[in-house]
């Protein structure tokens, strides 16, 4: 499988037949002035963890919060979790500052919020390096202003030149500069979300979804991962622990799944398919394409059991 990283210049790609894809299916967002929530972080069933100092933390907490969210990422002990440290906007009081010691905390990635250009993406990629961040460090960045959706092409371009590997799509900050009614379809937010996963797929980048607000509603959150899903997301944010187990579910691959994509794979590595670029598995006409797609069906439960063990 490839995995890329960042040497400064530009992004490397590397092959490893024991490598996995890192899965993406839960992204939960933990205020980084709650100790306990910090805690909890290292031992709950989550894929990536999100210590926010944007958000859930109160402007008279931001500094200590800060604090708080460097300790814990240089500490670790958070197993096989990514950890991103989401700052605050950097033309905001503390963003600058956010973003320098957040580059040496020894998290896996930076979210940044309220991006709406290319030119936003070179100017946090160069304050990272002048930060020593180091190589592997990753630049997500918050999709939720109207003039990031418009320049979302030239935004996901930038991932090219830069540390740039993810959109993380805020939805509750769409609503609000769209003046848009978050309904539960989330019929407003279509066309951004479709045009921000095409953007990042189109570069080789991951793409997450938004929250969900009411954690109360469990079928209403299984609804709208169904719908992530269906679009393409690798996974989505949450504001709660109680949403994990619905999230990681729908964002795994299902057993049936697993075994039709063996059967793929398996079908087009018979002799008797050598060459062949269409073959029939299990009554289906399957095309190389399906190939592709039955691999990486297969790598992200590697990667899932990889993180699982």
């Amino acid at each position: 499988m490839r995995n890329g990283h960042w040497n400064g210049t530009k992004r490397v790609m590397t092959i490893s037949p024991q490598t996995f894809p890192r899965p993406r299916r839960s992204c939960l967002y933990m205020p980084a002035s709650n100790a306990r929530a910090i805690e909890k972080a290292r031992i709950i069933a989550a894929d990536v963890i999100i210590l926010d100092l944007e958000d859930a933390v109160a402007p008279d907490a931001k500094v200590d919060a800060r604090a708080a969210a460097c300790r814990a990422a240089k500490d670790g002990g958070f197993g096989g979790r990514e950890l991103a440290i989401r700052i605050n906007a950097l033309d905001s009081a503390w963003g600058a500052d956010d973003l320098r010691q957040a580059a040496v905390s020894g998290a896996h990635a930076l979210l940044v919020p309220k991006v709406t250009s290319a030119a936003d993406i070179h100017a946090i990629n160069d304050a990272m390096n002048d930060a020593y961040a180091p190589a592997d460090m990753a630049l997500w960045v918050m999709i939720e202003m109207p003039l990031a959706i418009l320049n979302i092409a030239e935004i996901a371009a930038a991932s090219r030149e830069t540390r740039l590997s993810g959109f993380v799509i805020g939805t509750n900050d769409l609503a609000k500069e769209l003046h848009a009614q978050n309904t539960p379809g989330r019929e407003a937010f279509q066309t951004a979300l479709q045009l921000c996963l095409i953007a990042a797929r189109a570069y080789g980048m991951h793409a997450i979804d938004g929250v969900f607000n009411d954690i109360a509603d469990e079928d209403g959150l299984d609804r709208e991962c169904r719908q992530g899903r269906m679009l393409g997301y690798d996974g989505k944010t949450l504001i709660h622990p109680a949403q994990l187990a619905i999230c990681n579910q729908i964002f795994s691959p299902s057993a049936d799944e697993i075994a039709e994509a063996r059967a793929i794979v398996e079908a087009f590595a018979a002799p008797e398919n050598a060459g062949q670029a269409v073959i029939k598995v299990g009554g289906k006409m399957t095309e190389i394409l399906h190939l592709e797609q039955a691999k990486v069906t297969i790598a992200l439960s590697g990667g899932i059991a990889q993180l699982t063990m």
